[in-house]
């Protein structure tokens, strides 16, 4: 679930994203640092199709990535190993090797996870959320870079499998901070989420439902 109106409304608001670029924004605020956005990539090609990722910098900031870390305005955003992941595998989660290698596992009564190394992020505002760190990729290191003004800076959190600020268009990620006349609204919560078992027979249309998912929060939490 997206709402439209905590940014305002922008040539990105009408549900087809038919309308090519435009400057400026109605009713128009800059989203928090952590908070999870829709955004239209600038690659007028790919219109239409929709991004979900995080707000890392805001305009005025001095951003670079480095080993994997954060660094926001000279300082290292917070980092914290946690116990790894155990995502049950499905036909929308397949554990594939070539993004996650060596990830798959057997549990004993024959079910698949996906072991994730994953982290706690902490910004400097207080807002923490999990991001699954596999290791050194090339994305891991990018900038520094000055965020201009309208701009924001995204990442996902899947951080070694995600096509964001720090890709290049060419290899279909945002290609450096966006405009937020790009961005459509912000992530509120899950409605549903599904396993993609469902066929033809509807005794299947229960069952392919991830149980404790729906209504799930996207809104960062707090750090105590």
């Amino acid at each position: 679930m997206v709402s439209k109106w905590p940014y305002g409304w922008s040539y990105t608001s009408p549900v087809l994203h038919l309308l090519p670029f435009m400057r400026g924004r109605l009713l128009g605020q800059m989203p928090a640092r952590g908070d999870i956005v829709i955004v239209t990539p600038p690659d007028a090609g790919r219109r239409g199709e929709d991004l979900i990722k995080r707000v890392i910098g805001l305009p005025g900031d001095l951003l670079e990535v480095r080993d994997g870390i954060v660094i926001l305005n000279g300082k290292a955003v917070k980092q914290e190993w946690l116990k790894p992941m155990r995502l049950p595998v499905d036909a929308n989660a397949p554990c594939n090797s070539a993004q996650f290698p060596g990830a798959l596992e057997h549990n004993p009564d024959g079910s698949q996870v996906c072991v994730l190394p994953v982290k706690r992020e902490t910004l400097p505002n207080g807002r923490t959320y999990t991001i699954v760190d596999q290791g050194e990729r090339e994305s891991d290191f990018y900038g520094p870079v000055r965020i201009p003004a309208g701009h924001v800076f995204l990442m996902g959190d899947n951080r070694d499998n995600s096509a964001d600020s720090r890709v290049p268009t060419e290899r279909s990620g945002l290609g450096g901070p966006v405009p937020i006349e790009s961005i459509g609204g912000r992530a509120e919560f899950l409605t549903f989420s599904l396993n993609g078992s469902a066929t033809w027979d509807p005794l299947t249309w229960f069952s392919m439902f991830r149980g404790g998912r729906a209504g799930a929060s996207l809104h960062p939490q707090r750090a105590p």
